[in-house]
């Protein structure tokens, strides 16, 4: 069976061989009547465009890569990544992801290997700090390196992050002028490999908490649990195992705040008649259980963090390399104003 050509969709389309490569590799070249009309060519003759030879002819692979802490099946990297595929998916580019990065052997291993390999056009790094040494490695692949929601963003081209320090800090904050007087904010321990910026929240709480003994009369605890699948019954063990149950919880994550809500529940504490809650991400089920919490968008983070990577790999400059994002208090019906008992 003939295979059609590059010579087969010129023909059918009317337009030149370099026509047809133009409208594949840079589509801003050509205009959308005669794209239409190549892509139309191409379809009836079930062409396509070798990938290899886009490779060749421009130098660049036409793949991404995606780094991160954890797997792709959390609602954050999930997100991140479905922002970063719908901008580079139609540019042409494909993302390789590289998950579970959070020990020494496998970080060790990736940063050695992959600036040998040098088979992306650009890396995104999601949630988790990188040690000066891995930069360094990274830079020789000589591509583009942004930062998604990373500690010390700077280090990087560019970068799109969340204030999570100062999120949770403006929740503690929502929780302490509510008028609360016990206040415990429950999280996983930090990675020992890994700074990740979800760790950042905890010293937002202390801050507010610290700030506000010197005018409120208030009471306050960091409960820390192991990490793993039991994080959210380790936490309903640490809040029941208080002295005196809190009157305001801070979680570190909704996916730790809705499973605690729904447990405490069962316990016969029931937000917010007994007690307020708030957490953090507005992730999926948050307005379901009408959880109050801490609004961040990952897709669009995902996206804004994609458009620099193109912008970069065009040789031009960024006007603003570096976004912080400032989450958003979303209030619903997990908290209320402390009566006192």
């Amino acid at each position: 069976m003939h295979k059609a050509g590059i010579r087969d969709v010129a023909r059918e389309a009317g337009v030149s061989i370099s026509t047809v490569s133009r409208a594949f590799t840079k589509p801003q070249l050509v205009s959308q009547a005669t794209r239409d009309r190549v892509m139309a060519a191409a379809n009836k003759l079930d062409f396509n465009i070798s990938r290899s030879a886009m490779a060749l002819k421009s130098g660049q692979t036409y793949r991404v890569a995606l780094l991160m802490s954890e797997g792709i099946t959390s609602w954050f990297n999930a997100e991140v990544f479905a922002g970063i595929d719908d901008v580079m998916h139609g540019k042409g580019y494909d993302i390789s992801l590289y998950q579970h990065i959070n020990d020494a052997e496998t970080r060790d291993r990736f940063f050695t290997v992959l600036p040998v390999l040098r088979n992306v056009d650009a890396v995104f790094v999601a949630s988790f700090a990188i040690e000066p040494a891995e930069i360094e490695q990274l830079r020789r692949t000589k591509v583009p390196i942004i930062g998604i929601n990373t500690p010390d963003p700077l280090r990087f081209d560019a970068s799109e992050t969340i204030d999570d320090e100062g999120g949770m800090y403006r929740a503690a904050q929502h929780m302490i002028k509510l008028g609360h007087k016990r206040i415990v904010y429950t999280c996983s321990a930090a990675a020992e490999t890994l700074d990740a910026s979800i760790d950042l929240r905890g010293h937002g709480f202390i801050r507010a908490c610290e700030r506000a003994q010197n005018t409120h009369d208030i009471s306050w605890k960091v409960l820390t649990v192991p990490r793993g699948r039991d994080f959210a019954d380790n936490a309903l063990t640490a809040v029941l195992s208080e002295d005196r149950f809190p009157d305001a919880i801070c979680c570190q994550m909704d996916m730790m705040a809705i499973p605690l809500m729904i447990k405490l529940a069962r316990h016969g504490y029931r937000a917010p008649r007994d007690y307020s809650i708030i957490g953090f991400d507005d992730a999926p089920y948050a307005d379901t259980v009408e959880l109050t919490t801490m609004r961040q968008n990952p897709y669009e983070m995902g996206r804004n963090a994609a458009m620099k990577a193109l912008t970069l790999l065009e040789g031009r400059a960024l006007e603003q390399p570096h976004a912080i994002l400032e989450p958003k208090l979303v209030l619903r019906g997990s908290d209320s104003r402390y009566e006192g008992e």
